[in-house]
């Protein structure tokens, strides 16, 4: 029987118009970064409540108060007294605290534990980012800049182009195994087929990359929040 119970996740969608109430415990909205920490929660069979919070709360009390950065997410851990935020930061936490038989994660101080976070500091500073400042040059700066949306978008292939290129031999990033880098790169390529089919083929342009993405997310837990996701957002 699991006793642990991480009590909030603070997730929200900056990509839409979609808001509730904060204290209203519901299905995470469409953002990539808290996706992240929703299928890590999943693989690791730790239940939890979600909330999210609108948009304009963000950067105001009492959210401000708990994170000063005025982003998402955010947990809340009542089992250790524990809150954080920033993706990074909330995956390497859930993983010292609750995967303990390293089932998704790998033994500390290992080859393929350090190889790990290196791929995920890879996600959360060569990934993230540039995808997300693709997304906003694309849709919404409030004016056209061509030169912007060509760079973020060459940065998306970049960033494909090495994840293409590592897979070519090999079924997982780290270890032989699936781990939680492999889950960490997915929402964001959920943001590419959205709003940059027409630029990306990713079938095409980086078939290794596209394979290993479809496996991943037919696995149970990301197929799982990838449907809660849909019906947070109205697309179910």
């Amino acid at each position: 029987m699991w006793v642990w119970r991480i009590s909030t996740l603070v997730v929200l969608n900056p990509f839409s118009n979609h808001a509730s109430q904060a204290d209203h415990s519901v299905g995470p909205p469409g953002g990539p970064n808290p996706w992240k920490v929703a299928m890590i929660l999943e693989e690791l069979y730790v239940p939890y409540n979600q909330k999210f919070i609108e948009f304009s709360d963000m950067k105001r009390e009492p959210f401000e108060s708990i994170n000063p950065n005025g982003r998402v997410p955010v947990i809340e851990d009542p089992n250790t007294g524990i809150t954080l935020w920033e993706s990074g930061a909330i995956i390497e936490y859930l993983l010292d605290t609750y995967d303990n038989q390293h089932t998704i994660s790998f033994t500390p101080g290992s080859k393929e534990f350090f190889e790990a976070k290196q791929w995920l500091h890879f996600q959360v500073s060569g990934q993230g980012p540039y995808f997300g400042q693709a997304v906003w040059f694309t849709r919404y700066h409030s004016e056209q800049v061509p030169s912007a949306v060509d760079r973020y978008v060459n940065e998306i292939r970049r960033v494909s182009r090495v994840l293409n290129h590592v897979l070519e031999n090999k079924e997982y990033l780290v270890g032989g195994k699936f781990s939680y880098v492999d889950t960490a790169f997915v929402p964001w390529y959920g943001i590419v087929q959205a709003f940059f089919s027409e630029k990306i083929d990713l079938e095409n342009e980086f078939p290794r990359l596209n394979s290993w993405l479809s496996h991943v997310k037919a696995r149970p837990a990301t197929t799982k929040v990838n449907e809660a996701r849909l019906v947070a957002i109205g697309q179910a």
